[in-house]
Order: structure tokens, then sequence, then C-alpha cells
């Protein structure tokens, strides 16, 4: 859009100084000016007088100067986002060198949750050293939320997450990937059980069930809503797979997961999965990412080693 004059309004907004916004950062990190100063090693006046023309060339105040410290207006969080994806821009720029002098692609940063990235992730990863080579990849395991807000921020590229339980956000593309049945998992105390149970049989069993409130939470309790019972009571929860894996193995609790999950590297028979009369459902799992955000050349070549289920 342009004005009679013919100039587009954004033509006339102001530059920022990249020291400036990273000098903004660091008080944002610390809450303070003078813990900005120590640690960028400046002079308390030189940061208030960066922040003080930051403020004028935006003609906006960022802080409210506060007893306890500074407190961000509402235009300061909105300029906290972009400094701090600058910041991260500016570190990886680094390790991207570093990186492509050795021949090496990436770095890929990724997140999902343990259940999505154990039955996705190696196969992926397998296809995308026959197809870029060496690659550098890092994987955190965080809860839903946690990833939709990290890719919001830029801090990953994709999230691998449960899929199709809940509408996805406008900002968000969801591809499914694979998907698993639902089993009881039980270890060794539970021979009698045979090889299909329904969990009004097994409601009084001591259990292990997820904690954080997810999407795979929500899936596991819509099996107990679909039997008719109650959540159990006498629960453990617990997000780690092998904890929960292996305190079924090693006591009388049992567990509801998707059955490839569960029997992964359990070839000893410690655990059996037992099919569960109520779970007309499978699990399925997949890859999130940012609509209009363009991935880079080792996150598409991710991508299009994982298969897609119609």
């Amino acid at each position: 859009m342009t004005d009679n004059a013919g100039f587009s309004p954004l033509a006339r907004m102001p530059a920022i100084d990249p020291r400036a916004l990273m000098t903004f950062r660091v008080v944002c990190e610390t809450g303070s000016i003078s813990a900005a100063a120590r640690m960028l090693n400046l002079s308390q006046p030189s940061v208030s007088n960066t922040i003080a023309l930051l403020e004028r060339r935006l003609g906006v105040a960022l802080f409210e100067r506060r007893r306890g410290g500074i407190v961000l207006t509402r235009e300061g969080e909105v300029l906290r986002r972009p400094a701090e994806a600058m910041a991260r821009l500016l570190s990886d720029a680094v390790s991207d060198v570093e990186h492509a002098r050795h021949h090496i692609a990436g770095p890929l940063r990724i997140g999902g949750t343990p259940g999505a990235l154990l039955t996705l992730l190696p196969g992926a990863i397998m296809r995308v050293e026959q197809a870029v080579g060496d690659f550098a990849l890092s994987a955190i395991e965080r809860s839903d939320e946690q990833l939709l807000d990290m890719l919001r921020k830029g801090e990953i590229e994709l999230a691998f997450v449960t899929t199709r339980i809940l509408n996805v956000p406008s900002d968000m593309v969801e591809v499914t990937c694979a998907r698993d049945p639902f089993a009881l998992i039980v270890g060794p105390r539970h021979a009698d059980l045979g090889e299909r149970v329904s969990l009004r049989d097994v409601e009084h069993y001591p259990w292990v069930l997820p904690e954080a409130r997810g999407a795979f939470r929500r899936q596991v309790d819509a099996l107990f809503i679909a039997a008719g019972v109650s959540v159990p009571r006498t629960t453990i929860r617990s997000d780690s797979l092998l904890t929960t894996r292996a305190i079924v193995r090693e006591t009388d609790r049992v567990t509801v997961l998707p059955r490839t999950v569960a029997l992964d590297g359990a070839s000893d028979g410690s655990i059996r999965a037992i099919a569960i009369q109520e779970a007309v459902f499978d699990r399925s799992v997949g890859v999130l990412r940012l609509a209009d955000r363009r991935l880079s050349p080792l996150a598409e070549a991710m991508l299009r080693g994982l298969p897609e289920v119609p």
C-alpha cells in the first residue's frame, strides 16, 4: 500500500540498530539495566542510553521502571520476540558455518513428545542420511503446548506429536505419518490374562498412566470413557516411556501404550501387549510445522524421509 505521493508507509519506518536490539534482549533476560551492564561488560549509563535511544527511535516506551526492576510494556513484549530470534540467528550462523566447513548439513533442531519421536525419528534419520550424508540434529522432548510455543519462536523447525485429535492451529500444518493401535501393557505377573481384554475387567488393577495433559493423555482417557469406567485412582503418573515400561516389567502395575512404542526393544518377553476391546481408534503420530515459515533444506529432507498416512 502506498500514500498519495507514491511512498510506502513501511519505507518511512525507523530502522533498528541490531546492537541496540541485542542490548534490549539482555536487559529483558537479566531483569535490570545494572545486571545487563554487568553481563555486557558495559557501564550502566551506556546501557541506559542505548535503551533510551531505541525507545525514541521507535516512539514507544519498552519498559516500566519500578522499584523491583523493570517490567516490559506491551510494545516491549512484542519487540522481545524478534530480539530473541536475532540472538538465535547469530548463534546459529556461527554453528552453520562451522558445520558447512566440515561438510555436515544442519544443524536441524526438532522437538517432540516421547512416543512420537520414538515411532518416527529413527527411520527418518536413516532416510535423511541416505539422502544428504552427514548431518547434525538436536532433538528434545517437550509437552504439546511447549512444542507449539517453540515452533512459533523459531526454536525448532518440526514438532513430532500425536495428530488427528485437536483442531490444528491456523498458523500450523499437520501431517500424519503413522498409526499404532493402543494395547494393555503388562509384565510377567499378569501371565493369566488372555490376548484380549476389556478395560472394565482390569480397572481395579494398579496402573501407570501419562501425566502431561496433552493429546496422548486425552486419547488414553478416551479409552476408559469408551469402556464406561473411570480413569483409575490407584495410578502412578509418568511421562517417561523408559520409566513406565520398567515399572510394568518389575511390578504388578499395568499401562496403556501404543503397541509398537511399548514393545520397542523388548524382545525378551518381559512385557507383552494385550488387545483392548474398547480400542476402536489408533493413535496417530506425525509432524507439525509453521505454515508460513520456510523450512531449511535439512528440515525439508526430514519431511521427505517420513511416510504420509491418508
